[in-house]
């Protein structure tokens, strides 16, 4: 169970016998994918766990299990055992088989007579919902309130409840160092999980259609390795296409390193298939980079072509060449995209969201029925 004394701040640690937090800032259980220390990266989850104790709100998280069973049966067992810390909960929803155990946590959640909001992730979730309505639809319906990162699920996911919350991924721009690409050099990168969900192996293909136009170009991939071939499949693409050389693989990159990863590029490449609001483009363009992504998704609702970014079809090297290469050529398209960037990112800066997350909360765990209140942890 990913929780300590230490997280519960002002409320007791005592199993089942802790009292409920009084006053404006109630005690909330978070549940969702817990896995910084296990992977090396963050997720929006484990930072805004942080923020909210930086601002005083006891929290709990569960799960930070590796293995998927253990994993739900673990966020289970927290929602039950420690039902008496928390008086709100936030559950994250993914599509797949990810979705059963949103359903199971939230069944639990309405037997205990606990608020919870949903947050709804992930670019496949409309896919998923579209075969699964019935389903989608009841979780929705049941929550307190849903919230979701980017504007492009609040649309898609309109259908099964119209009063989607729009809640953006933030991130601290602060510590992301601008610097204005006016004159982009060829230094590529590419910073995501290997998954087949993200393409990595378009990146050395592109490479590979430049190398010959920029003799200096070199690309940085970053990320962990989600285990289904796609690392392995990127580097023999890169030795296929004789672009091994150009193409360099830094493993997992811990979050305090990631700025100045980002830092040492100058063009930022999201080659994905499926997206959403990804959190890496918003630190790429923290930090000025001039981003060239595939336009599905979520993404068009993100970005804008030629404004903050140039948007290509998905799997089309060729495309995307073309576009990194309008870049390294026209200095003004770089510099409007670079500022552009910048600005946007700013947009969604914690300043900015966490009051609203504080606001959400507060006002749930201030509607729930009283009588409930008092049969909380006694069911």
């Amino acid at each position: 169970m990913c929780s300590s004394p230490n997280e519960l701040a002002s409320v007791s640690d005592g199993g089942q016998g802790g009292n409920v937090v009084e006053g404006q800032k109630h005690s909330v259980l978070m549940v969702g994918n817990f896995l910084s220390e296990s992977f090396g990266t963050r997720s929006v989850c484990d930072d805004l766990a942080l923020r909210l104790r930086s601002r005083g709100w006891p929290v709990l998280t569960t799960s930070d299990r590796l293995f998927r069973p253990a994993r739900l049966l673990d966020m289970l067992r927290t929602c039950w055992m420690r039902r008496k810390q928390y008086e709100v909960a936030i559950v994250d929803v993914y599509s797949g088989s990810a979705f059963l155990w949103a359903e199971a946590v939230c069944k639990l959640l309405r037997h205990l007579g606990k608020p919870y909001i949903l947050t709804l992730h992930g670019g496949g979730l409309p896919s998923f919902a579209s075969t699964q309505t019935r389903r989608v639809r009841r979780l929705l319906h049941n929550a307190s309130a849903v919230t979701t990162p980017s504007r492009y699920l609040q649309t898609e996911m309109n259908p099964y409840r119209n009063d989607l919350q729009l809640l953006p991924n933030p991130l601290d721009v602060g510590i992301y160092q601008f610097r204005e690409r006016t004159q982009a050099a060829p230094r590529l990168v590419w910073l995501r999980k290997f998954h087949r969900l993200y393409d990595p192996s378009l990146a050395p293909r592109v490479v590979a259609l430049l190398q010959d136009g920029f003799p200096e170009l070199q690309l940085t991939m970053s990320g962990p390795d989600k285990g289904d071939g796609s690392l392995a499949e990127a580097r023999r693409t890169a030795v296929e296409l004789s672009v091994a050389n150009r193409v360099h693989f830094r493993g997992s990159v811990p979050a305090p390193e990631v700025p100045a990863q980002l830092e040492s590029g100058d063009i930022f490449l999201n080659t994905t298939s499926v997206d959403n609001t990804p959190v890496s483009v918003l630190e790429a363009m923290a930090c000025g980079l001039c981003i060239v992504s595939t336009n599905v998704g979520g993404i068009p609702y993100l970005l804008e072509h030629e404004q903050d970014s140039l948007l290509v079809p998905a799997g089309d090297p060729q495309a995307m060449a073309a576009a990194i290469r309008r870049i390294l050529t026209e200095p003004a398209l770089a510099g409007l995209l670079s500022a552009n960037a910048r600005r946007k990112a700013a947009s969604f800066d914690w300043s900015k969201i966490l009051p609203q997350w504080e606001h959400l909360l507060t006002s749930v765990a201030a509607t729930q029925p009283e009588r409930l209140r008092e049969q909380w942890g006694t069911s």
